[in-house]
């Protein structure tokens, strides 16, 4: 048991769960990883295997047929599957926000109609705000959601859907021209059916393909083309227009704290391969390990490690304790992120020239770790909101 990222104050049950997610990932994942992620081949048996743990109902309450689980669960539980391979976490991130957000937003009609089959993951969830022409910036999405009698038609074309072709329901961020007198209250959240797979899943739908990535494969990531789609009131997130731009970034607070956990799980693999290739290489006599710059730079790595794991774990009791952890979320996916960047370049420059080796695990964490930086918006994205939480905190009075 490695002494980094250990965590105080958990229940025998939550260390319980977690030693089963770690011996699941030793066993099922790590073996594999590498030979499914250069194949870009999606990790069936992975995901099966999940389902039969219950990992899809983790967060789900247990009247909906979850495990009524903590955030902080979660995230330690993910915090170990990327660990084994950070395409996995993203399979289920995608999945409880949908699930968090329908839980804290959505009607009672909608939580007994989705909630348990999301917890058994018969129901696979994705979110959508990002467009092609939009990125950081969600005031400016075009996609637009128009009321036609009793129904609404969608048009507009969405992008980056993490599981945007294994999912079959996805919360969509339109805009509704409600006369609201701001754009963020002329948006909102559709909950939107379709089938598994690419190509038209729903009418009006069309799933075109996967967006051939650097890294973080295995996982699908597409587009998502509405034409003409209709639908009803009935799928409005929470059952009124104007809500969604607020329901989102709840959301994405949850996200972001997931994120910050795929840090750390990335980071701490990346230094266990690190300490492991270095008290097995030798040169100019002597094991690297015992080379003062190669020593320095693992202790460097460890304290990275530890303190991006120890700003995760307050952001996910912040939000586990109903408290708003905007500052916190930001500030452990910014740091995560980035330090867990660094950690794997370190341990690629420990690596030596195997680390540019597709034989060594170490070269896919190298193409992996940079999608944390931009994913559930960039460094400098998080910069400014802690940037102006701070200043709120700290505002000088008269």
């Amino acid at each position: 048991m490695s002494r980094l990222q250990q965590t105080e104050g958990l229940t025998e049950e939550q260390r319980e769960l977690i030693k089963l997610v770690r011996e699941f990932v030793d066993e099922q994942i790590i073996p594999v990883a590498t030979d499914l992620e250069h194949k870009d081949e999606y990790p069936q048996a992975i995901v099966d295997g999940m389902k039969e743990m219950g990992i899809f109902g983790l967060m789900i309450p247990e009247e909906y047929g979850g495990l009524g689980e903590s955030l902080l669960t979660y995230a330690l539980c993910v915090e170990e599957i990327s660990r084994g391979w950070m395409s996995v976490s993203g399979i289920i991130n995608t999945h409880f926000i949908v699930a968090y957000m329908l839980l804290q937003h959505g009607t009672e009609e909608q939580k007994q109609r989705y909630l348990p089959r999301m917890a058994t993951g018969e129901i696979r969830g994705a979110f959508s705000m990002s467009e092609p022409g939009c990125g950081s910036d969600v005031s400016a999405i075009k996609t637009k959601a128009v009321r036609e009698d009793d129904d609404w038609v969608i048009n507009g074309q969405k992008m980056w859907l993490t599981n945007g072709g294994s999912a079959n329901l996805v919360a969509v961020l339109v805009k509704t021209d409600t006369g609201a007198d701001s754009v963020y209250r002329n948006m909102t959240t559709f909950l939107i059916e379709k089938a598994s797979g690419f190509g038209e899943t729903a009418q009006g739908v069309t799933v075109p393909g996967k967006i051939e990535k650097m890294g973080y494969k295995g996982v699908d990531t597409t587009e998502l083309v509405f034409e003409g789609h209709r639908t009803s009131s009935a799928q409005i997130l929470g059952g009124e227009p104007g809500r969604g731009f607020y329901q989102m970034m709840d959301g994405v607070e949850v996200g972001r704290v997931n994120v910050a956990a795929r840090g750390c799980g990335v980071a701490r693999r990346a230094f266990e391969l690190a300490v492991a290739y270095a008290q097995q290489r030798e040169t100019f006599g002597k094991k690297i390990v015992d080379h003062q710059a190669v020593l320095f730079r693992l202790a460097d790595m460890a304290v990275k490690v530890e303190a991006s794991h120890e700003m995760m774990v307050k952001a996910a009791r912040k939000k586990d304790s109903g408290e708003r952890n905007d500052l916190e979320a930001g500030m452990a996916k910014y740091l995560a992120s980035e330090n867990c960047a660094r950690v794997v370049e370190d341990a690629f420059r420990i690596h030596g020239g195997y680390g540019y080796s597709k034989e060594y695990e170490i070269e896919r964490l190298y193409r992996e770790a940079p999608m944390l930086l931009i994913g559930e918006g960039t460094a400098d994205i998080q910069r400014m909101i802690i940037g102006r939480r701070l200043v709120e905190d700290y505002k000088l009075k008269g």
